[in-house]
C-alpha cells in the first residue's frame, strides 16, 4: 500500500512538471515567436517612400519615409511587439502634417523586417540605431526624435552605444523584464500564473542566447543625456504607474510624464487623440524645431 502511494505520488509529480514544462516552451514560442506580415501592399494615405536600411551583412529594416519640411525635424516610429509600421500610421501622418520628416519602421522578426526571433530590445535596438543614422544621413541639417511603443520604446532605450537623438517620447514602457513577464503572467493567468516565472525567464535566456538582465530599460535610461516624454496609462496592468514612475525618476533631466486618465497599454494615440497631439506636438516642437 504504501509503495503504491509513493508510486502515485512520484506520477502524478512527473505529470504535473510535464504539463508545466510544455506550458514554459509554449509560451516562450509563442512570445519570441516571428510575426510577419505583408505591409507594402496597404499604402498610407499620404505621401511616402519605400525604404530600406541595412543593419548588417544579413538583412535590411523595411520603412516607410515620409518627407516634411527642411530644418523642421524628423520623427522615428517604433511599434510594440507583435505589431508592424502600421500601427504608427496615424502618429506619422498627425507629425507629417506638423512638417516633420517622418520613418516607420518595421522592426526585426516583424511586418517584413526578416528575423526568426523577437528579442525583447536586444536585437530590435540594432535597427533603431540603423534608423537612426539613416535619418541624420539623409537630413545632416535636422534634428532627431523618436517615439516607441513598448517593444518600440525598449529598443531606443537599449542600444549601445546610446542613439544620437536629440528628444525621445517613451509610451508604455517597462523598467524591467522581470516584472514586464510577471505582470503579464499575473494577468493571463492569474496570481498563481506568476510563479512560471521562475522557469520562463531562463528559457527565455536560453532562447536569446543573452541574460535576461541586460533587457532592462531602467538600466540604461540614467545614461541618455536626451529630453524624454514618459506616456503611460491609469488602467495599464501590463506596465503600472509606479513601475513608470521609477523609469521617470532614474531618467535625467529634462524629462516629462504624462499619465492618460483611462487609456490602458496600447493605442494612447487613438485613446487620446487631440490631447496626444498636443502633448506631442509641444514637447517634438520644444526640442526639434530650430528657431
Amino acid at each position: 500500500m504504501y509503495n503504491r502511494i509513493i508510486r502515485w505520488i512520484l506520477i502524478q509529480s512527473v505529470s504535473v512538471l510535464a504539463v508545466i514544462s510544455i506550458t514554459v516552451v509554449i509560451l516562450g514560442e509563442i512570445v519570441t515567436g516571428s510575426a510577419p506580415t505583408a505591409v507594402e501592399t496597404l499604402q498610407p494615405d499620404f505621401p511616402v517612400e519605400t525604404v530600406r536600411i541595412p543593419v548588417n551583412r544579413n538583412y535590411v529594416v523595411h520603412g516607410w519615409l515620409a518627407r516634411g519640411t527642411s530644418g523642421h525635424g524628423a520623427v522615428l516610429l517604433v511599434h510594440s511587439i507583435r505589431s508592424n509600421r502600421l500601427e504608427m500610421l496615424g502618429r506619422g501622418r498627425f507629425l507629417n502634417s506638423q512638417g516633420y520628416h517622418v520613418l516607420m519602421i518595421d522592426l526585426q522578426a516583424h511586418g517584413e523586417t526578416p528575423g526568426d526571433r523577437i528579442t525583447f530590445g536586444a536585437r530590435e535596438s540594432a535597427d533603431v540605431a540603423a534608423a537612426v543614422n539613416y535619418l541624420r544621413d539623409t537630413f545632416p541639417h535636422d534634428r532627431i526624435g523618436a517615439i516607441g511603443v513598448t517593444l518600440g520604446a525598449a529598443a531606443i532605450v537599449l542600444a549601445n552605444p546610446p542613439l544620437r537623438l536629440d528628444a525621445m517620447i517613451l509610451e508604455s514602457l517597462h523598467p524591467t523584464f522581470t516584472e514586464a513577464v510577471t505582470n503579464r503572467l499575473r494577468l493571463h493567468l492569474g496570481e498563481a500564473g506568476e510563479y512560471l516565472q521562475f522557469l520562463l525567464l531562463p528559457y527565455f535566456s536560453f532562447l536569446l542566447d543573452l541574460p535576461v538582465d541586460q533587457l532592462n530599460p531602467i538600466d540604461r535610461i540614467g545614461n541618455l543625456a536626451i529630453p524624454v516624454l514618459f506616456i503611460s496609462g491609469t488602467l495599464d496592468r501590463h506596465t503600472t504607474r509606479s513601475e513608470v514612475k521609477r523609469l521617470y525618476d532614474a531618467a535625467l533631466p529634462p524629462r516629462e510624464l504624462w499619465i492618460v486618465e483611462g487609456a490602458g497599454h496600447y493605442n494612447m494615440h487613438t485613446f487620446a487623440g487631440k490631447s496626444y497631439e498636443t502633448r506631442i506636438a509641444d514637447f517634438l516642437s520644444a526640442y526639434l524645431q530650430r528657431p
